[in-house]
């Protein structure tokens, strides 16, 4: 196994949504979501999480994504759990590393194979409440979560078959995103087509002016443990990240770009949250002569990364509680320590 990473971490990532819907909201008319006492933009963290597993299944053909499509339908996490089992059941290699320091453990699944032949009936068995040997199938499970689905040793997830109960708390986490700026959003009197799964509705097309979107996030130590989280992982995710927001073809996603990723890796013996929400250190407003209601792009805000980069500094060594810090920018933000 690849060892996991020593260093927790707390992330702030921006990003400019430009005339177009950041995330909708099916309870609204699939309106962008706001917080209209407020007129920010909100999105939650698993539209950013599925960027993420689109991009990575496009571009790292190493690695499989759980949580997606099984063929070309859409499946719930037990039936994919299901069909991965199912495959790894009838590679009779693949269950040798599986089990290359447990050889009981390999026994016991050899003899059911040998005794119901066919992968959907070996499923049947061990997927069963009455079974009694469930040790083997969290091992079979932990390998598959640690050597094959990068999005689970990322975000984790949670299995309820029988036979394959257990919860993985993913390593990396982000709170719901909400933008700096007021939103004000686009009227919409054309109607268009809505597909949703295998079918389509009519709607209207909503979108925002301008949204400067804003997440905090962590990359939790004690988590990576279980779920395998290496430092190649984490590297992988600061690049999917960035490239994922631009990277949706999709009508109503485009018009996104990232703006500015900043990590915060602590020295070893601190845990995440030392600072409490990066996002608290940015100050955002209208530019002199430019209206709330007015912002329709990045060069209409005034944006100070002060706060931050003197929070960083007065905590930055070897003796306290930052280690290193990783600052990601566009080419129109200028910030560095």
């Amino acid at each position: 196994m690849k060892e996991t990473i020593k260093n927790s971490s707390d992330f702030l990532f921006i990003y400019e949504a430009i005339q177009c819907n950041p995330n909708g909201d099916p309870d609204q008319e699939n309106k962008p979501r706001m917080d209209y006492d407020t007129n920010t933009n909100l999105v939650t963290d698993t539209r950013v999480k599925r960027f993420i597993r689109d991009y990575l299944k496009s571009t790292n053909k190493d690695e499989c994504i759980f949580v997606d499509m099984e063929g070309n339908s859409k499946v719930s996490v037990d039936s994919k759990l299901k069909a991965v089992v199912k495959r790894t059941i009838e590679n009779p290699g693949e269950l040798e590393k599986v089990f290359t320091e447990n050889k009981d453990a390999l026994d016991i699944y050899k003899k059911i194979i040998s005794k119901e032949k066919e992968p959907d009936k070996v499923w049947k068995v061990i997927a069963d409440k009455k079974f009694k040997d469930k040790e083997v199938n969290y091992e079979l499970l932990a390998y598959l979560v640690k050597e094959k689905f990068i999005d689970i040793r990322m975000f984790g997830s949670a299995f309820a078959v029988a036979g394959f109960t257990k919860a993985y708390t993913g390593p990396i986490q982000l709170n719901w995103g909400y933008s700096f700026n007021k939103v004000e959003l686009i009227d919409s009197s054309s109607i268009v087509t809505i597909m949703n799964d295998d079918s389509s509705t009519f709607g209207k097309d909503y979108r925002v002016h301008y949204s400067l979107l804003g997440f905090n996030g962590t990359i939790n130590t004690p988590a990576a443990k279980t779920t395998g989280l290496t430092d190649e992982d984490v590297e992988v995710f600061r690049n999917a990240l960035w490239e994922s927001i631009p990277a949706n073809p999709t009508r109503s996603k485009l018009n996104q770009y990232p703006k500015l990723y900043v990590e915060v890796i602590y020295n070893e013996r601190f845990s995440n949250g030392q600072f409490g929400d990066l996002r608290n250190y940015v100050d955002v407003s209208p530019k002199s002569g430019v209206s709330e209601k007015q912002v329709r792009k990045f060069n209409d805000l005034e944006i100070s990364f002060n706060r931050l980069l003197t929070l960083l500094k007065e905590n930055k060594g070897e003796d306290k509680k930052i280690k290193e810090v990783k600052i990601k920018s566009s080419s129109d933000i200028i910030i560095s320590l």
